[in-house]
């Protein structure tokens, strides 16, 4: 009666654990075409950067003029939601982008008149809040009657842009002729590999916190600065002990600061707050913002977004 009452147990708990292990939290994915094969395509667009002209995909164009294109995405799509990991459509965020095009990119202080510029990229990952971009690269050989294609799938933190999960390889010959079909043959045996590097990623984000960047700058007309003192502390230290007590294990890196401007990286956020709800970079420094503009510091300040993971907080106005 005893090992059957233990048996009970041990499948109780196993069955729980099943059950648990299922339920997991995994990142939310958004498939799109490589920086590399949107300008080997033609699909690129270009962006004053502060001063800079920079090359971007043009991920409309792409999609419009390239019938293939989102063929591929739905093929990996697929994949992706046959493991378990929930998607983001990029032809829908495409389409939110576009009908949100009155907001404004330019955002300008109401005291001077200075302005942030975000590129188009930026807005289109706000627009998707995808927690992983997977950037896919695909080249199709020919050898005689029979094609394989080669292919490379990136995982990039689509906060710190950092890459997360890589596949590469080169699919057997074959003599279909849809592209789909022969992406979908080459990526198969490299698909459980990925897939576990980006829950690695993901899991690690859940233990040790979000990475994200936040800059700190003043406008030009503020009497202030970093190196202001209120009760013989300095605000760029207040600012860090602020950082300490708020961020997962008082985890961030103090890159640079000076008396105009301060940067930290490597901020780590909780993914949810006490309710479960999602944290992102601007509701997090959201609170830094209205921790300065409250007593004893009373310091106007703007917050400013570039994507999901990069926050500026100007100090001095709005």
């Amino acid at each position: 009666m005893k090992r059957i009452l233990q048996l009970g147990v041990s499948i109780t708990f196993l069955l729980i654990s099943v059950t648990v292990f299922s339920q997991a939290k995994k990142p939310t994915l958004m498939v799109v075409p490589s920086d590399v094969w949107c300008v080997k395509n033609g699909y690129i667009m270009t962006f004053d950067d502060q001063g800079t002209i920079v090359k971007i995909p043009d991920y409309k164009k792409a999609l419009q003029e390239n019938s293939e294109l989102l063929q591929v995405i739905s093929h990996i799509n697929g994949m992706m939601a046959e493991r378990g990991f929930p998607l983001k459509n990029m032809e829908s965020a495409i389409k939110t982008l576009n009908s949100n095009a009155a907001e404004d990119n330019l955002r300008t202080s109401k005291n001077s008149g200075a302005g942030i510029n975000e590129s188009p990229i930026d807005a289109f990952k706000k627009v998707a809040k995808a927690d992983i971009i997977i950037q896919l690269t695909w080249t199709v050989n020919k050898t005689g009657p029979k094609k394989s294609v080669t292919f490379n799938l990136q995982g990039l933190d689509s906060y710190t842009d950092k890459q997360v999960a890589t596949a590469v390889g080169t699919g057997a010959p074959s003599f279909s002729a849809e592209l789909p079909v022969l992406l979908s043959e080459a990526v198969l045996a490299h698909m459980d590999t990925f897939t576990a590097s980006l829950q690695t990623h993901f899991d690690d984000m859940f233990e040790n916190g979000r990475e994200i960047i936040i800059r700190i700058q003043t406008w030009d007309d503020w009497d202030g600065d970093l190196e202001t003192e209120y009760d013989d502390e300095e605000l760029g230290i207040i600012i860090e002990d602020w950082l300490a007590d708020n961020t997962v294990k008082g985890r961030f890196s103090t890159t640079d600061i000076t008396e105009s401007m301060a940067l930290f990286e490597q901020v780590r956020i909780p993914l949810y707050n006490e309710k479960g709800r999602a944290i992102d970079a601007r509701r997090y420094t959201s609170k830094l913002s209205k921790f300065l503009k409250n007593e004893p510091y009373n310091i106007p300040n703007k917050l400013v977004m570039k994507g999901l993971g990069r926050a500026t907080i100007i100090l001095g106005g709005k």
